[in-house]
């Protein structure tokens, strides 16, 4: 039976902003020793700055990954109670004009990065009989989208490895436990801009127009989702609560959309959801 996690001390990915910025805070708050991790420097200036203990961390690299856990675990005395995998990435476009090295970094960072982390730790939280792992999914990790492609494809992954770890670590006392959020309040539409103007060959794609189109309406606050969104600390109290319940949830939804997509996944028939996904497509891309 699961019982209220003793040791409050926390390492969460991605705080430079959003979610992982909010959910340290909030935890900071209960009373939580966080450990929020960043990848740039100005990032771990500005987290010091707010008083936390803020670690440098890439998940694109192994070294990184070992020299960010030795650190934490230095810090708090070879000891930690919970670990929150938020750190991720959204790489939009059609499946055909995604390049190799494209796709493989979508991998790199939202499940084998994240993975090779939650398993430095595994051992920790076995030696301890206790521990938490908060898994940030996303909604289009149970009704893939298209033009995001990839990303649900990496979130659907992640969904698995979830369901799996929660059953091949419950006899050591580690919770499991998925949140999925929705359309939030974040930098992740104007990053996910981004990675499609670097990354992908607009140029040449039959779709390259509708990209343009489609990367300022994300820039710019047009996206017909837009209107769900709701503030990271939405996500950041699931969060607690996964951390702090005796009995956590499975899964968490966060917005409107996070609900309607999870129903949808497990009662539309595939071809009314493919029906669906055409007039979608047809209304944002034209």
């Amino acid at each position: 039976m699961t019982t209220k996690i003793t040791d409050r001390s926390v390492l969460i990915t991605g705080c430079s902003s959003g979610i992982g910025e909010a959910a340290a805070s909030l935890l900071r708050d209960r009373g939580w020793r966080v450990f929020p991790t960043a990848r740039r420097e100005e990032d771990l200036v500005a987290l010091r700055r707010m008083g936390f203990e803020a670690v440098a961390l890439d998940l694109e690299s192994g070294a990184s990954i070992e020299e960010a856990v030795g650190q934490v675990l230095e810090l708090n005395g070879g000891r930690l109670g919970a670990l929150v995998n938020n750190a991720g990435f959204g790489m939009p476009g059609a499946i055909q004009d995604l390049s190799r090295d494209a796709m493989r970094l979508q991998f790199e960072v939202n499940v084998f990065g994240l993975q090779e982390l939650t398993n430095r730790l595994v051992p920790v939280f076995r030696s301890q009989g206790q521990g938490r792992i908060v898994n940030i999914s996303s909604v289009v990790g149970r009704l893939a989208l298209p033009f995001m492609g990839i990303y649900s494809a990496s979130k659907f992954a992640l969904e698995a490895l979830s369901d799996v770890q929660r059953v091949e670590l419950s006899p050591d006392g580690i919770v499991v436990a998925l949140v999925e959020p929705g359309p939030i309040r974040t930098r992740f539409s104007t990053n996910c801009a981004a990675q499609g103007e670097e990354k992908l060959d607009t140029e040449h794609s039959r779709f390259g127009s509708a990209y343009l189109r489609y990367f300022a309406k994300r820039r710019q606050g047009g996206m017909a989702e837009d209107r769900f969104r709701l503030p990271p600390e939405a996500v950041a109290r699931r969060i607690v609560h996964a951390l702090e319940s005796p009995r956590p949830k499975i899964r968490y939804r966060v917005t409107i959309p996070a609900y309607a997509g999870d129903w949808a996944a497990r009662f539309l028939p595939a071809r009314l959801i493919d029906r669906l996904m055409v007039r979608h497509v047809r209304k944002r891309f034209g």
